[in-house]
């Protein structure tokens, strides 16, 4: 899929090591964390020995040990030049075009292990964040935000930590904005300032992975106004920072029938997502990012979601290749080949084209990133982030149905699991649910039940949902597409072509917003190194 060597990665021989930690150190540094967390009604003792958060430290686990892969290393680390240190992708900053395609990647090849590695939304805040310190310190003609960010940057990078984005606010009343809430504690907002620091309350309501990282970034949820003032935060804390509680759902779907295997790949690997409570939590200035620029917080909301929708592509596309996989393996086990059956064959294109239609709008987001005037950071094109994460959104519950057609109605009729070790009826069920003389009866229901877990579980029902919300609702997506969409352009060059002789009116609406067409002299912005690492033979798909 990509051929060319990014030759910005051979000065990493030059580089000091990165420094990695492995799967299983990453979960032993969980053990010097002592959030206080709640699940299924009771507080949770250790989140590295709990069970019902397993999954969830197991996919985070795997990102670790992914990185360390020889074979994988010029895809999965980053030179971050301003440092001069090798780091992990996942906590990178933009430094070109081809970061972004090599993150959007490393995503899709994660997500295929794991369903969703959840680690890449640190990489899109650090991003952020990065734009957002430069552009106040540009404004205010000073360095101490670029200072702050760039110190915890390093202390991240250098630790290899993971970070939970604490972004989506509880939000109260949704027509109301933050300062008019008849509890204020539906934002988090600041409550005290002194010379050490500020305090901070409220509420944040889906953290995606709290319990298990080492961190939490708060960021605001929205643009602010003046009166919101108080509650344009952004800040870092530890998980276990006095005054944070977190109140979690499970992740993935541990402890059903483990010995039987029924949910073959979310007990192994799965997201938990938590209600931060912040009760009056000390944040010392050297993590306070900025707090009370209210006329910023658009910058990091807008910057932070274009980052996020461009990852999300990425996932959802490893996601799509489970699909695409099992609803292959399921047509070899129905004893049916879609080379010969178009009705096998017409859904199996569709979920194709649905996945690699949006994945390529990633790709395309990487190819004409724009970089970032004030941080000199590398951000996706906005349009075409936007589009893609729009096409996954509104077309996940037509790649669950294109799997359901070509693998029949066997992924939820069939006998629960105890009836495989069920004397009376094992060996009549195995005789007669054969399909396929070529593939055993075991083979048949293993892949039936993988595709009910992605698909036709509470697991399938949560991959849908956060597919349809995570990152921003269609309908905000829809709007910064119209937004950023060059719709000026367009009615210009129609207007020409009906020979009118109009030209560019700033006053006029419809044709504001505009750019030079792409690919010429005056419409392209060089994004710096546009190449994509080389795949390593034994991971390409084709």
């Amino acid at each position: 899929m990509n051929a060319a060597l990014d030759p910005s990665t051979m000065d990493r021989l030059t580089l000091p090591p990165a420094q990695l930690m492995s799967g299983d150190e990453y979960r032993e540094s969980l053990r010097s964390y002592r959030p206080r967390v709640f699940l299924d009604g009771r507080e949770v003792a250790s989140v590295v020995d709990e069970p019902g958060l397993a999954p969830g430290v197991n996919a985070l686990a795997y990102t670790y040990d992914f990185a360390r892969r020889p074979e994988l290393e010029r895809l999965a680390l980053a030179t971050q030049h301003s440092r001069q240190r090798v780091v992990n992708r996942m906590l990178h900053v933009n430094e070109s075009s081809g970061d972004l395609l090599n993150k959007l990647e490393v995503v899709r090849l994660l997500c295929q292990e794991t369903g969703c590695a959840q680690r890449y939304l640190a990489h899109d805040a650090l991003n952020g964040l990065a734009q957002v310190s430069a552009r106040i310190d540009d404004a205010l003609g000073s360095t101490e935000h670029r200072a702050r960010f760039e110190a915890f940057l390093a202390r991240v990078q250098d630790q290899d930590l993971s970070l939970g984005i604490a972004m989506t606010d509880a939000k109260g009343d949704r027509s109301k904005k933050p300062h008019q809430q008849a509890n204020p504690d539906t934002y988090v907002h600041v409550v005290e300032r002194n010379g050490k620091g500020i305090v901070i309350s409220g509420t944040k309501a889906i953290v995606t992975g709290g319990p298990y990282m080492h961190e939490l970034v708060v960021m605001p949820s929205r643009q602010m106004g003046r009166d919101d003032a108080d509650f344009a935060v952004c800040c870092a804390v530890r998980v276990d920072a006095p005054g944070i509680t977190m109140v979690s759902r499970p992740a993935g779907r541990p402890g059903e029938k483990l010995e039987h295997g029924e949910a073959l790949f979310s007990r192994k690997y799965g997201q938990a997502t938590a209600v931060v409570i912040f009760d009056k939590v000390f944040v010392p200035w050297e993590r306070v990012f900025y707090e009370g620029q209210w006329e910023h917080s658009q910058v990091l909301t807008y910057s932070y979601a274009t980052h996020h929708r461009h990852s999300c592509i990425g996932a959802r596309a490893g996601f799509g290749d489970l699909l695409i996989g099992a609803g292959a393996l399921m047509c070899e086990a129905n004893g049916l080949d879609p080379d010969t059956k178009s009705n096998l064959r017409e859904p199996m294109v569709e979920l194709i084209k649905i996945t690699e239609g949006f994945y390529a709008c990633g790709v395309a987001a990487s190819v004409y990133a724009t970089r970032d005037e004030h941080s000199g950071t590398f951000m996706p094109d906005p349009v075409y982030s936007n589009i893609g994460k729009l096409l996954l959104a509104t077309q996940i519950y037509d790649m669950h149905r294109l799997a359901h057609e070509v693998s029949g109605g066997l992924i939820v009729a069939l006998p629960g699991p105890d009836e495989d070790h069920n004397p009376a009826t094992a060996a009549k069920l195995s005789e007669v649910l054969q399909a396929s003389p070529d593939v055993p009866y075991d083979k048949r229901i293993q892949t039936a039940r993988f595709i009910e877990d992605l698909t036709a579980s509470y697991q399938g029902g949560w991959y849908s949902l956060i597919s349809l919300h995570g990152g921003g609702s269609p309908a905000a997506m829809k709007q910064e597409i119209w937004r950023n969409y060059p719709v000026g352009s367009k009615v210009e060059l129609v207007e020409r072509l009906l020979e009118r002789g109009v030209l560019h009116d700033e006053q006029r609406s419809i044709t504001k917003n505009r750019q030079p067409g792409r690919c010429c002299d005056t419409g392209c912005t060089t994004p710096g190194q546009p190449i994509m690492v080389a795949l390593p033979e034994s991971l390409k798909k084709d």
